[in-house]
């Protein structure tokens, strides 16, 4: 029995390294690969790096022109997972706690867009709000900010949904007897327990937005206003890709996401199991 639950544990081990390995290989392969030039990439892109060449991240920040860039990608991102996270947390919780007829339609019409895909009506949503609004010259990032409220809002309100019906209503009709509106009501007692969904929804819809291309793609017209995934594709020519910049480039998009991720992943793990055990 004692040699069985050795062996269960040494192969447990040995998934978990293989799985460690499946998922960092691709990374590790990005930074060895972003020191080296074409003809090495090319020729052996498995083997370490001869030397550290940083000069290859310098031409990145220039023709990038990064900080512009990452400076528009954390103002759409964070603005837009902000004001989905609480817009969508309001919006389930009024429709929770107010079951009617017109409400309970409409969170159905929301649970059934989300089957829509968005190539099918990004060529009707630019002209209405090129063509006919002007709001992509006018104002292309806002107007991006509002898009993406719109198309995340659907799946977070489905998500939080679920666990507002989990919180006791007594809490509430406690909170309102010792005198608190229901605005503050929601503020002070519902959203704090909705840090779990909260933290899930946040992590989905950051994912989703930092990394998106299509939609800033079709909003975004001018240089100043790029994000960093657009900013890419001064890499990527019509018959070959500088790949000795085009991979530093990558590794420099995904940096900062992921050094978010270190600093808050006690939250971030906190939040997902607490929504888990809910």
């Amino acid at each position: 029995m004692e040699a069985r639950r050795r062996a269960a544990t040494v192969l447990t081990y040995l998934l978990l390294i293989v799985s460690f390995a499946v998922f960092v290989f691709p990374f590790f392969l990005m930074v060895v690969n972003s020191f080296k030039n074409n003809g090495e990439i090319l020729e052996s892109p498995f083997s370490l790096p001869t030397s550290l060449n940083f000069g290859h991240f310098a031409e990145v920040i220039d023709k990038m022109n990064f900080f512009v860039s990452f400076r528009n990608t954390v103002v759409i991102t964070s603005l837009s997972v902000l004001f989905i996270g609480v817009f969508a947390a309001m919006t389930a919780y009024y429709m929770v706690r107010r079951p009617t007829r017109f409400n309970n339609g409409l969170f159905a019409l929301m649970v059934a867009s989300m089957i829509i895909p968005f190539q099918s009506i990004m060529i009707p949503l630019i002209y209405i709000y090129g063509a006919k609004l002007h709001w992509i010259d006018a104002a292309p990032i806002p107007l991006l900010i509002i898009l993406y409220i719109g198309f995340g809002s659907a799946l977070s309100i489905f998500m939080y949904h679920g666990f507002v019906k989990s919180i006791p209503y007594e809490l509430e009709e406690a909170s309102l007897l010792d005198g608190c509106t229901r605005t503050q009501t929601f503020f002070k007692i519902v959203l704090p327990m909705l840090a779990p969904t909260s933290v899930t929804i946040a992590i989905l819809n950051v994912l989703w937005i930092w990394n998106d291309y299509l939609l800033p793609s079709l909003v975004l017209t001018k240089d100043q206003d790029f994000t960093m995934p657009i900013k890419m594709k001064v890499f990527n020519g019509t018959y070959m890709n500088n790949w000795e910049l085009l991979i530093p480039a990558l590794l420099l998009t995904i940096l900062p996401i992921l050094i978010a991720y270190l600093f808050g992943q006690r939250y971030i793990i906190r939040g997902v199991s607490q929504g888990a055990i809910k």
